[in-house]
Parts: structure tokens; C-alpha cells; sequence
């Protein structure tokens, strides 16, 4: 793709937002606004074998955060001269949205994203690190904002770093049994990714490395979004909503990685708040005694997030 055709864009290369399947990439097109500030078009699928609609009738929250991530990715590949072959690590991700702003609202839709980068670290000539800023909108109604600070490593620094982990790169990994599809709002059962645990609020990972969406190529690692999704069953089935459940808002950090050898566990708690129209829950990932993740999400209370919805599931289209 030729970079200058700014604003031109019909066609994202998978290998700048890290996916295989057209389906699952969201960004159209990008114009470069000022030095340090991007707008970015993209579409949101109403009808996707991953990124269903939930609580009846709202976009998945957690297109928001995937939207970011795959918009960061684009724009420091495509504007910052990233190599395709680089690892990224998004640290630190978060969203707020808009509930009532996130209806379905036809077979796809058009989204606008307002994106600030800073923070930028270099080195060598080459983009080390950066914060992306997220404003989204659809037909200039807000929809929400949020953002991430993500880094960059070389192909052949990250071998290095990740030494001997390197060989678990497609190695299989046993597919262990998982909890009830309904109860983390889900329809099918090769989408859950959590398994039972040793005591209540606790899961093990479940990890589907045939999962088109959530392992998109062979990995030394649990990939972030995988990580991200078994956060938010787990906060499903702390608030024990199923299919309800719309995580409106999401505050994310990332400690280390998750190694697809040894089981990790997830913890949920509902968290007391002075608002009674929201409820919080907290979450946490653990390997070998030490975090991998934290995540806070904040939902609408069920009788909000049921208001106007068609059913109590997620929807197909």
C-alpha cells in the first residue's frame, strides 16, 4: 500500500493491525491530521462469529478496546515506520463508553476515531514506545473514549528476550473443559476461556489455540486479547449477569506474560460502590504465584443494561 494515498484507504493490510482474517479487521482508512494526530475511520461488524452483540441489542464494549489496539498498531506501522515482523505489548489499555450510544444499529457501522499520540520513545532511529489517545464517534454522536501506551520490540530482540519460551511457539496446548457458555455470555462453547477453578471466584485460563479470532497465528504466549476476554467472563460471572452483562467501561494493565505451559488463574470480586446504577468488579490473572493482569470493568446495572434490550443473550444476526 502506498503510504501518501492518506485518507484514500479501502484496504488495511492485516500484517499493520495483526490479523489474518478480513473479518476481524476493523480499521478502513487513516488520514494524518498534525504531527501527532490521526483520523481514523473503521466499521463495526453487527453479525461476527466473535464480536456478537451483547445484552440484546449494544455493539460488544470490547470492540472499543480492540479498536484501539488494532488503530495503535496501524499507526505506528504505517506512520511510524514499524516493521510488520516487531512484537507489540499494549501495557496498559482502557475504554469508557456510552451505553446507550452503543445500540446496533443496521449490518455494520461507520466509526470515527480522533486519535493523539504521544509519549513517543525512540531509539536507534526506531519507534520504541507510544500512547494512543482515543476519541470515538458514529454520525458525531460520542461513543466513548480511551487508550493505551504499547511498545515495541524487534523480531530479533524478542527472541532474546523470550530465550527458551521461544519453543513453545505452536506447540499444543491441552484443551481443558470449560464453564457453561451462558454464564459468561456466550453462545458457543469454543469461544469460553475460562475453566473451573479450585475455589469460588477463581478459573484456570482456557486456552483454544484453533480459536480463529483469539490465536490468529502460531504464539509463544497467551495473547493479550485472549487474556482480555477471560477478564471479562470473569467479571461475568462474578456480577452474575450472563448474557446481560455490558462492560461499559475498562481499566487494564499488564505485568508479564502469560506462558501457554502453566495454568493461570483468574480471580473475581465485585467491588461495593457509592453508585448504585453501576456495578464494578475487579479481576486478576495469576501464573506461578505472580500477576500477568489486572482489569477493573464497570457495567450499568442489570436493569439498565436490560432496558430496551430484545432478549437476555447475545443476538444473532
Amino acid at each position: 500500500m502506498d503510504r501518501n494515498r492518506r485518507g484514500t484507504t479501502t484496504h488495511i493490510p492485516g500484517e499493520f493491525v495483526h490479523r489474518a482474517d478480513p473479518a476481524d479487521i476493523i480499521p478502513t482508512g487513516w488520514t494524518r491530521l498534525q504531527e501527532n494526530r490521526f483520523s481514523v475511520s473503521a466499521s463495526w461488524p453487527a453479525a461476527h462469529p466473535f464480536f456478537s452483540p451483547v445484552a440484546g441489542d449494544r455493539h460488544d464494549p470490547v470492540l472499543v478496546a480492540e479498536t484501539i489496539r488494532q488503530t495503535t498498531m496501524l499507526i505506528a506501522h504505517a506512520e511510524f515506520g514499524v516493521p510488520v515482523e516487531d512484537q507489540f505489548v499494549m501495557w496498559n489499555l482502557f475504554y469508557d463508553t456510552d451505553p446507550e450510544a452503543l445500540a446496533v444499529d443496521g449490518p455494520s457501522t461507520d466509526i470515527h476515531a480522533d486519535v493523539i499520540v504521544s509519549d513517543v520513545v525512540s531509539r536507534g532511529g526506531r519507534l520504541r514506545e507510544l500512547r494512543t489517545t482515543v476519541v470515538l464517534t458514529r454520525e458525531g454522536r460520542f461513543l466513548g473514549t480511551g487508550g493505551a501506551m504499547a511498545r515495541c520490540t524487534s523480531a530479533l530482540a524478542y527472541r532474546r528476550i523470550r530465550g527458551e519460551r521461544m519453543a513453545a511457539l505452536g506447540r499444543p496446548v491441552p484443551l481443558i473443559g470449560g464453564v457453561a457458555p451462558e454464564l459468561v455470555g456466550r453462545d458457543d462453547a469454543k469461544d469460553v476461556v475460562l475453566g473451573p477453578g479450585t475455589r469460588p471466584g477463581q478459573w484456570q485460563l482456557r486456552i483454544n489455540t484453533d480459536h480463529r479470532t483469539l490465536f490468529r497465528r502460531p504464539n509463544d504466549h497467551v495473547p493479550g486479547m485472549v487474556l482480555l476476554e477471560a477478564a471479562r467472563q470473569a467479571a461475568t460471572l462474578a456480577c452474575g449477569e450472563g448474557g446481560m452483562y455490558l462492560p461499559a467501561a475498562m481499566q487494564a494493565s499488564f505485568t508479564r506474560y502469560a506462558e501457554l505451559d502453566r495454568p493461570c488463574w483468574v480471580e473475581a470480586e465485585t467491588v461495593p460502590g457509592a453508585d448504585t446504577a453501576k456495578t464494578t468488579a475487579r479481576v486478576v490473572g495469576l501464573q506461578d504465584g505472580s500477576p500477568v493482569f489486572r482489569c477493573v470493568f464497570t457495567s450499568p446495572a442489570r436493569a439498565l443494561a436490560a432496558a430496551g434490550a430484545g432478549h437476555g443473550g447475545r443476538r444473532t444476526v
